[in-house]
């Protein structure tokens, strides 16, 4: 894996760690690559009001938001996987996106010019998929669609 894409994987699984997922057990991590060569994380967020939950994409780019860092995104990790008894996710099968995230991931690449590289990770052992963000979410609306740059 090249440095970045293992960085961000890394991160990733880091971030994983501080998933609070009671109802579902699926721990997710994602990590944000600044323009700075920085990383910003986030973890998926549950709540008993299902529909309230926040996936660990959104977490990271709130965050990033919150920053004032939002156009300087140029890559994204994620993991996810079942968790064991101590909170961890597991799994060797890479997760990605789901297509909301892809949305907001979108959001952040149109207002940053870029076509982000999306590096999907397994929660352990070494599978990757990277994909750009424009395969994932193809003819994507956004930013540029109602006139804003």
């Amino acid at each position: 894996m090249s440095d970045d894409k293992t960085r961000l994987i890394e991160a990733a699984r880091a971030a994983a760690l501080h998933a609070h997922a009671p109802y579902s057990r699926f721990a997710v991590g994602a990590a944000l690559l600044m323009a700075d060569g920085s990383v910003v994380t986030g973890a998926n967020f549950e709540n008993a009001s299902y529909g309230l939950s926040l996936c660990a994409e959104t977490v990271a780019v709130a965050t990033a938001s919150a920053q004032g860092r939002l156009r300087e995104i140029v890559a994204v990790g994620v993991i996810g996987g079942a968790m064991d008894s101590d909170g961890r996710a597991t799994g060797a099968v890479p997760v990605s996106p789901c297509g909301r995230c892809r949305q907001v991931l979108n959001e952040a690449a149109q207002m940053g010019g870029r076509d982000l590289p999306v590096h999907c990770g397994a929660a352990e052992g070494n599978a990757v998929r990277s994909y750009r963000l424009s395969e994932l979410l193809p003819d994507a609306f956004g930013p540029a669609d109602l006139g804003i740059d």
